[in-house]
């Protein structure tokens, strides 16, 4: 799948996108479990700052 996700952001109308991962911590077990997701560029500090 990550094939498919990098491929799909090289091209020309998937420049604008970047995949981000984050690490949050799950408040059952207080394991930690990653979430990604593809946001434009212009909102990825927003992603990156809400918890």
């Amino acid at each position: 799948m990550a094939k498919k996700v990098v491929a799909t952001l090289r091209a020309s109308s998937g420049k604008d996108f970047a995949k981000v991962i984050r690490m949050v911590r799950s408040p059952k077990t207080g394991a930690y479990a990653f979430k990604e997701n593809i946001v434009p560029n212009d909102l990825v500090k927003d992603f990156l700052s809400k918890k």
